[in-house]
Order: C-alpha cells, then sequence, then structure tokens
C-alpha cells in the first residue's frame, strides 16, 4: 500500500481543523458540565493535584494511610491539573487537561494511522477516535487520567521511532526519546506493557516496508533500536527516580485485591457488558474485517498481532491469555486499558474499511459510519451515566467542616458508605484518614494482609474487606483514629460491638459520627517510608519538565525524505507542524 502518493480531490483525506472541530463539539459539553466527577478515578486524580498545589515539592502526602508517598504514581497529569487549578479551580483543569488529552489523541492516532495506511484512511481513523467507546469509557466511566494522557503522546512518538530506524534521523531520535520520556511521566504501565503492542509492530514494519526501494541492514537496525532503548531507558530512569526507588524498597506485595474487569466475560455478562460491549460498541462489527485485511496484507500482519494480543488481554479471565502474558501483574492491573489500546491499535482498520466503504457506497456508507460511531459514543456516555462509579449523591462539605473545626483533626477518622466520595472528602480537609484510594501506596498491615479494597467500601469485598475493617477497629489507638463517619446503618452492628458510640450527626442524621474514647492524638507512624527532601526537589521539577521539553523538541522542524520517484515521502511531524493531515 502506497503511503506516499498524490491525492485525487475526492480522495483527499479529513482536514485536521475539522476532526478538532469534532472534539470540541463531542467532548466538550460533556467535560463542561463535568460529567467525569462521577467516574471512578476522577476525585482520586484530582485529590493528588491538591497536594501538588501545596506541595509540589513535598510528596509525602499525611491525609491517607497515616501518610504515603504520591512517587508510588507518575505525576505529570497531576501537576498540570495543579498547575491549571489556581486559574480554572481544580474540577475544571481536570476537564482541561482531559479534553487536551482527547485532542492530543486525535493528532497520534493520524500519525500512527499513516505509518500503516494511506492519509485518506488515516484521517477516518483519526475521526473515529473522536466517537471511541473505550476512550469515552475511561473518560466518563474509570476516570483514568494517566492512562488517557499517556497513551496520546505515545502514539505521537511512534512515527519519530519510524523515522529514526528507518532513516536514522537524529532529529526524530531526539523527539522519540523525549515524548517517550514524558509519556511514562504520565503513566508508566503504557510505557511498560504498550511497548509491546504499539513500539514491536513499528520494529518489524521496518523490515517489511519497502516502498521507497531500500533496506536497513541488521546490524544498523539493532544498533538504532538498541541506543534508543537505552538512551528512554536511562531518562525514565532519572525523571521517575523516586518512583523506582519507592517500588524496589516497598514493592506490591499485599494481598490481590479482586476486580471486576480479570472476571470471566461469559460467566458474567454483567461485566462483559461493562468492559466488552461498552468499550468496543460498534468496532466489533468491524473486527472481521480487521481479521481479514490484517492476515491477507503482509505489512499490516504485525499491526493485527500487537491487536490481537492487546485484545485476548483486555478480555480479562474470560481467557488464559492475560495470565500467561502478566503473571502476577494480572492481580495487581485492571484490564480495560489493554481493551482501550486493542481499540487504538484497531483503528488504522478501522479508518481502511471506513475509506473503502465510503469510496463503494458514497452517502450511504457515510450515513451508516456516522451512526455506528454516534452509537459508539453515546453508549459509552450513556453508561457512565446510567451506572456511575461514583452514584452517592451528597455532599461532604459539612463532613470537613465538623473535621476542621474544635481540633478534631488532631485524630484520625475513617468512613463507611462514602464510596468515591472520600478523595472528595480529603481534599476539603486537613485531617488524616487511614484509608484511601490508591491501593499501591497502603502500607499499613491491616490492609495488605487483606484482599480488600477501600475500607468506606469494606462490605463489598466480603470478609476480607470486614476483617480489614475488624482490625483497624481495633488498633485506633495505634493510629489515633476515634472518628468513624458512617452513611450505611450496616455497619453500626459492628462499630458497637467493638466498643464504639455515636457522638453526632450530619446532614440530617443521614451521617452518623461515631467515636472511641481514651485515643491518643494522630502520631507520624510511616516516617521511614518519607521521601528525602532531594527526591521531592526530582519529582516536582523532572516529570513535568519532560512536558516542556516534549512540546519544545516537537517544533523542531524535520527533514524531508525522498522516494525512488523523486516525491516527498511522509515524515513523521510534517503534518503536526503544518497544521495539515496531509503533505
Amino acid at each position: 500500500m502506497q503511503r506516499a502518493e498524490s491525492i485525487e480531490p475526492s480522495q483527499r483525506p479529513i482536514p485536521l481543523a475539522l476532526i478538532l472541530m469534532a472534539v470540541v463539539v463531542v467532548h466538550l459539553p460533556l467535560l463542561l458540565m463535568k460529567l467525569p466527577l462521577k467516574s471512578y478515578d476522577a476525585n482520586f486524580h484530582i485529590f493528588f493535584a491538591s497536594h501538588y498545589v501545596h506541595n509540589w515539592f513535598n510528596p509525602w502526602n499525611p491525609k491517607w494511610y497515616a501518610g504515603f508517598s504520591q512517587t508510588t504514581y507518575p505525576p505529570l497529569p497531576q501537576q498540570w491539573t495543579a498547575l491549571l487549578s489556581p486559574i480554572l479551580g481544580l474540577d475544571f483543569a481536570y476537564m482541561a487537561v482531559q479534553f487536551t488529552a482527547i485532542l492530543l489523541l486525535a493528532v497520534g492516532v493520524y500519525r500512527f494511522s499513516r505509518l500503516w495506511v494511506s492519509p485518506r484512511a488515516a484521517s477516518f481513523a483519526a475521526l473515529a477516535s473522536v466517537f471511541l467507546g473505550s476512550e469515552s469509557f475511561l473518560v466518563y466511566s474509570a476516570g483514568q487520567l494517566g492512562t488517557t494522557c499517556a497513551a496520546p503522546i505515545y502514539l505521537n512518538a511512534l512515527p519519530f521511532l519510524f523515522e529514526w530506524l528507518r532513516h536514522g534521523n537524529w532529529r526524530s531520535f531526539l523527539k522519540a526519546s523525549v515524548l517517550f520520556t514524558a509519556a511514562a511521566a504520565a503513566h508508566h504501565a503504557t510505557l511498560l506493557f504498550g511497548s509491546f503492542f504499539f513500539a514491536v509492530p513499528i520494529l518489524a514494519l521496518v523490515f517489511l516496508d519497502r516502498e521507497e526501494g531500500e533496506r536497513v541492514s541488521t546490524p544498523t537496525f539493532v544498533i538504532r533500536t538498541v541506543s534508543i532503548i537505552v538512551v528512554v531507558g536511562c531518562a525514565i530512569a532519572i525523571v521517575l527516580l523516586p518512583f523506582w526507588i519507592a517500588l524496589i524498597h516497598y514493592p506490591v506485595t499485599q494481598t490481590p485485591i479482586p476486580h471486576p474487569s480479570r472476571a470471566n466475560y461469559i460467566l458474567s455478562p454483567q461485566w462483559g457488558l461493562n468492559y466488552f460491549i461498552v468499550p468496543y460498541g460498534a468496532l466489533i462489527l468491524a473486527l472481521p474485517f480487521i481479521f481479514l485485511r490484517g492476515s491477507s496484507v503482509v505489512r499490516l500482519r504485525p499491526l493485527l498481532l500487537g491487536f490481537w494480543v492487546a485484545f485476548l488481554v483486555g478480555l480479562g479471565g474470560t481467557t488464559p491469555v492475560g495470565h500467561l502474558v502478566l503473571g502476577r501483574a494480572f492481580e495487581v492491573l485492571t484490564m480495560e486499558r489493554f481493551s482501550y489500546w486493542a481499540t487504538l491499535l484497531a483503528l488504522p482498520f478501522v479508518g481502511l474499511l471506513a475509506s473503502e466503504l465510503v469510496d463503494r457506497y458514497r452517502t450511504g456508507a457515510v450515513v451508516g459510519l456516522t451512526v455506528a460511531a454516534a452509537f459508539s459514543c453515546a453508549l459509552a456516555v450513556a453508561w457512565a451515566a446510567y451506572k456511575p462509579a461514583d452514584a452517592a449523591d451528597f455532599n461532604v462539605n459539612s463532613v470537613a467542616a465538623w473535621l476542621n473545626r474544635d481540633g478534631h483533626d488532631q485524630h484520625r477518622y475513617v468512613t463507611l458508605g462514602f464510596g468515591n466520595k472520600v478523595a472528595r472528602l480529603a481534599v476539603l480537609t486537613d485531617a488524616s484518614s487511614v484509608d484511601g484510594e490508591w491501593n499501591s501506596g497502603r502500607m499499613l498491615p491491616e490492609l495488605t494482609r487483606h484482599g480488600g479494597g477501600a475500607l468506606t467500601s469494606s462490605k463489598y469485598f466480603g470478609k476480607q474487606g470486614l476483617d480489614a475493617l475488624r482490625e483497624m477497629l481495633q488498633h485506633a489507638d495505634r493510629y489515633g483514629l476515634k472518628w468513624v463517619f458512617v452513611r450505611d446503618p450496616y455497619y453500626d452492628p459492628l462499630l458497637s460491638f467493638a466498643g464504639w458510640r455515636p457522638v453526632d450527626n450530619l446532614e440530617d442524621k443521614t451521617i452518623t459520627i461515631w467515636s472511641k474514647d481514651g485515643v491518643p492524638p494522630a502520631t507520624p507512624v510511616n516516617a521511614p517510608q518519607m521521601p528525602p527532601h532531594w527526591q521531592g526537589l526530582m519529582w516536582g521539577i523532572f516529570p513535568f519538565g519532560s512536558s516542556i521539553l516534549a512540546i519544545l523538541v516537537v517544533l523542531i522542524p524535520q527533514k524531508k525524505h525522498y522516494d525512488s520517484r523523486g516525491e516527498v515521502s511522509y515524515t513523521a511531524d510534517e503534518d503536526l507542524v503544518s497544521g495539515r493531515l496531509a503533505s
């Protein structure tokens, strides 16, 4: 398939301005409505960002788990949220970062697809990314800010990787390196696991693509590959050094916490609907085309292989592939990110299919594709509204006000029945809790030896969750735990049996405050895990600095290449810099 060709007027790609306008029309109103605030992780990211607002160079956060280090999670999207918050406020700053990520995704999908298909098909793929069900699912239901920010940066880096390996262009080497580093600063898992699905097909494409009448020798290919791996590896090691230190000193060895994305979707169809039907949407109809075209065209086979493996891993426990590929990481990671990556890998095929359908059926194809795209996006957004992760509709301001007065914040607290509101509450109060929503940050033995998630939702984890809660209540004196805010009467008998008593109530008696006599004020208990000052400086400078450097380096003009016919061939950033989707 020719990637450098003269384009007839009727075969021109969709303009970039139109695609970005589609992003504005589809997603900006939803973000302005703050729809993502009902998602599972949005308030978690806002909580992390709120810490950077006040403590940019000190990653130690005393508000959860009696103190934990935020170096356990790459900080780039949260730091950008914190930087924008003085102007927009935390909520709208979060929306602005998500909106930027969606815009970058459209550009990244085009540039990645351009390596595999024609400019017109790539532009269809970019337009399809605006309506992608998995993107809307992650933004409006899962709230995975790190994943949705890292993937676009990574996609924009891959064409530069191809340019470096294929042509030895040093500008491409530099741009690929800084973009990969920035992507890692946004989300480590995207680089660690996504590399196998995205980068390996690019390596294969360097050998398979012979359109320009030249081949890269094996020694040259190996040298270029090793050189960029070493440089990017060293850069990531330095930029995220506090993260690696925390991971080495305090590896995630806690009892695995169950997650429905790891379920067997056939035996648990409700989770199959949530983690397969909703993210894929109408893209399911394109699966036969993906396999048929991907297997019949040699240069598309690496892309098909990457998609196929990500697709199988994203099915969770439905197949044994996830266990085999990820090992113990299968019990730690959530699988919706793999489905997301699979859909991104499928988009070049979707663009190719859309281009061929429009060429053959014209208006009928346009109408059908528009309906399919709208259905995919609407299904994911409607599902997020119908089944919100944060379904509880109540205000935690009164709880925060109670904790902030009369010295109540001298003791620690825990909530029961608050769901995802625990992060919102932590933003509003300086009081410390023994609970939280970042499982990799918790070190308290009462939590790590039980396979339960947040204590506030302990009943939903069965015996493991309730055992963790009982142990924490029994050890209240150890942690200065004096207050329990209960919004679910299910927990009342357990508290009474453990020696706690109600002392106050809030929100028209819908929230009861329980207390235990004789509990001493809270004192630091995780001091050995506190990062030293130099790590705080690195954490405040290097990850954010990598994004600034990436922005500046990408603006460097790219050297053009000419094919055997003397025509300008595709270069990695000609469209990005010029603001067009076709040369």
